[in-house]
Parts: structure tokens; sequence; C-alpha cells
């Protein structure tokens, strides 16, 4: 998973209007490090189709807080430029799997 700063945010989310997710995240978070295996394993059956990125919040405070996001983890979704929904804490990898074939179509 690719690790974002506000600049490559832009560029990619915004600009680029992949389809994606972005995991806000912190070191020291147990839960994020059981989050990030299950979308990395992800990543491997969508490449090319779906791109998946990480951003520490930590480094990044002015993008957690550009999205008023409480607590981590969280995966954000987009689609064209567009904010299309968000998962807080744990899921299992089929609730993220299902997520992405709905904005995949």
């Amino acid at each position: 998973m690719q690790k974002l700063d506000a600049n490559l945010f832009e560029e990619i989310i915004y600009d680029d209007g992949e389809a994606c997710c972005v995991i806000f995240s912190r070191k020291s978070c147990h839960v994020c490090q059981s989050v990030k295996p299950k979308l990395e394993e992800l990543e491997e059956d969508y490449e090319g189709d779906f791109g998946f990125y990480t951003v520490d919040v930590e480094e990044q405070k002015e993008l957690f807080q550009r999205f008023s996001l409480k607590g981590v983890p969280q995966v954000l979704f987009f689609n064209d430029g567009e904010y299309v929904g968000k998962m807080a804490g744990e899921k299992d990898i089929e609730d993220y799997e299902e997520k992405i074939e709905e904005i995949l179509g």
C-alpha cells in the first residue's frame, strides 16, 4: 500500500479520480495493524482495478482533520474524485470486498 501525504492525496484521489480506499491509521494502533493485512491481501486481488493507500495520522494531521475523523482505523472509499463511504474499526475482509465490488459496479 502506497503511503500518502497531502499532495499525493490530492493528486491520486481528486485529480486522477481513481477508485480506491485509504486507511487512516497510526503505527501504535493494534487494531490498525490487524486491518492492514486484510487490505494488503485484497490489494493483490484488485491490482490495476482498485487502489489501496495508507495515511499515517500522526504525520498527516491535516488530512485526518479534513474528514472530521474520530479515532483510527478508518477506511475511506473514493471513486471519480468523490467520497463514497467509510468503515471504522476492524471489519471482516468480506465487508471490505463487498464495498469494493459495489464501487466497481
